[in-house]
């Protein structure tokens, strides 16, 4: 038997064992998609009053309850957050000027006279206020990001979008003051987002 050589058998075993591998790599990535699953991207807006684009023009800006998203919700200064805001809001509606200065630090009031004041929202009403978002920063100040709509008259809108309905998105900054939680003043170079209803 000079130079023919005999074909080697395949080990019976490779064939399991490479079936049983595929499987636990595939089984193993299943696993780790539902463990490691990123959230949804509605998560923080779930129980999110209806948009004010539905509302007719009649019913905006919609109602002046603050409301929070469970994100928000779920912070520990939620209440204390929600409270303010509340505040800032009836007070704004209301036309009540000494009731502003309670939500907001002593350098936002300093910033504007009640005359100013009186004539920058003389014919401001704001609701379908929802709170997305409150994070801590570093400094422990918070930084609350807020969804509002609105209603003015146009001339007493922005500038640029001169309409007498506006949905803005806004984020807060907030540092207590006094034992309790006031609006700051926004950073210089922050500018809110703002757009027609």
């Amino acid at each position: 038997m000079t130079g023919s050589r005999t074909p080697r058998a395949r080990p019976r075993w490779l064939v399991p064992v490479l079936i049983v591998v595929v499987s636990l790599t595939v089984g193993g990535g299943l696993l780790a998609r539902e463990l490691y699953k990123l959230p949804d991207r509605n998560e923080d807006t779930e129980g999110v009053l209806p948009t004010t684009t539905s509302l007719p023009p009649e019913q905006q800006p919609g109602p002046s309850q603050v409301e929070l998203t469970p994100g928000a919700a779920a912070h520990p200064e939620n209440e204390s957050v929600r409270q303010v805001l509340q505040t800032y809001v009836d007070a704004i509606n209301q036309g009540n000027y000494a009731a502003w200065t309670t939500t907001v630090t002593r350098d936002r009031v300093q910033e504007r006279t009640e005359s100013q004041w009186r004539f920058q929202y003389r014919s401001t009403e704001d609701g379908s206020v929802l709170v997305h978002r409150v994070e801590t920063v570093p400094d422990g100040s918070l930084r609350v990001l807020v969804g509002l709509t609105s209603t003015q008259d146009p001339v007493d809108a922005p500038a640029d979008l001169p309409e007498p309905c506006i949905r803005w998105h806004l984020t807060l900054p907030m540092t207590v003051e006094g034992g309790s939680w006031k609006i700051d003043s926004v950073p210089a170079g922050s500018t809110p987002e703002y757009g027609k209803c």
